[in-house]
């Protein structure tokens, strides 16, 4: 069994039997012209797989992703690629809004017959805690996407002095959307508290919310973290995270969305998967490591993981996204204590 909450660090361990279910495949997308960041999948009517991808151009160097970054829809016949542009989706309004400028960090998710897409975006002042997650839905995949409420906004840090994130200094940003089990929407998000950033929640009984703040926070790691993506898998929810400083993933355990247990390795260093002369040869924007994850789920399984990277083995001008596939999970892959930190 995993060690209970107050047991959470987050030294990451050399291996676990999560990160060895994936294969890596390639490049998912890698576009001349833009740094890619960030690429959420769903799969349409057709079985056309769609990527939404945060991207902005090379020439606003890497840190334009808090001013000039823009959401745009990729797609393929299979979640493997190759990827084709297909459209901007969200831009700022460049006006005077909590969204002016950057849309940034996409998470898709179909829920019912809808579509469903979280982003976030900043006013172009006080960054970075003017960042906010906002709303967008549609039903279909090709739009019209509608901002929900008059200006899309759905989450903000709290004004209550007693929730870990109120004050924040970096906002709330990185969303992951869970359909929780129970039918309720739990909306993570990471915030800073504590002098830490860490991974926190805010739950509503509508996807459209209102969502509201759960006063403590869920992960209680030693280091940074972020990149959040939240799913069920065998009746367990879990949540897939960078470990910033180690360069690799952390896969948090939790019967009910709440109460985490002691991570395992969610995906390991690129010299995993990369040999040593290729990773030399590379293009590097923003170190060695892999960051924003996000899975394709299909018929309540994990299939494939789509993982950002500052680093372009294709020794592009840009940052570009990854994909591997998931292998199905036995009885052998059941976490135990070998697998914790």
């Amino acid at each position: 069994m995993l060690a209970p909450l107050a047991a959470q660090g987050n030294e990451t361990a050399s291996d676990s039997t999560w990160a060895n279910r994936f294969e890596y495949v390639g490049i998912a997308v890698d576009e001349p012209g833009y740094h890619v960041w960030g690429s959420s999948p769903v799969i349409g009517p057709s079985g056309k797989t769609h990527l939404f991808v945060a991207r902005w151009p090379v020439s606003s160097g890497f840190a334009g992703w808090m001013s000039t970054c823009e959401i745009a829809r990729y797609v393929a016949d299979k979640p493997e690629g190759p990827f084709q542009f297909s459209e901007t989706v969200l831009k700022g309004t460049g006006i005077d809004t909590w969204d002016k400028q950057a849309p940034h960090n996409p998470t898709v998710h179909k829920v019912g017959n809808q579509y469903v897409l979280l982003y976030i975006a900043n006013t172009g002042k006080k960054f970075p805690a003017s960042q906010r997650i906002g709303m967008l839905i549609a039903d279909k995949i090709e739009g019209p996407w509608k901002k929900v409420g008059n200006d899309g906004l759905i989450l903000s840090p709290p004004d209550d002095p007693g929730i870990w994130s109120f004050q924040s200094n970096v906002g709330v940003n990185n969303p992951a959307l869970l359909h929780h089990p129970d039918g309720r929407y739990f909306l993570y998000y990471k915030a800073m508290g504590n002098g830490l950033r860490r991974m926190g929640v805010a739950i509503s009984d509508k996807l459209e919310g209102p969502y509201e703040h759960y006063k403590d926070y869920l992960t209680s790691n030693t280091r940074t973290i972020e990149d959040g993506y939240a799913f069920v898998e065998d009746g367990k929810i879990y949540l897939l995270t960078t470990d910033n400083e180690a360069g690799a993933g952390l896969l948090w355990g939790s019967d009910d969305g709440i109460l985490f247990e002691k991570p395992i390795l969610g995906f390991d260093r690129m010299t995993r998967y990369f040999p040593k002369p290729t990773l030399a040869k590379a293009t590097n924007y923003r170190g060695q490591k892999f960051e924003r994850p996000q899975l394709l789920v299909q018929d309540g399984r994990p299939t494939h993981l789509y993982l950002a990277s500052g680093t372009n083995v294709t020794q592009g001008d840009g940052s570009c996204s990854y994909v591997f596939r998931i292998r199905q999970r036995t009885t052998a892959d059941e976490p135990d204590a070998s697998d914790s930190e």
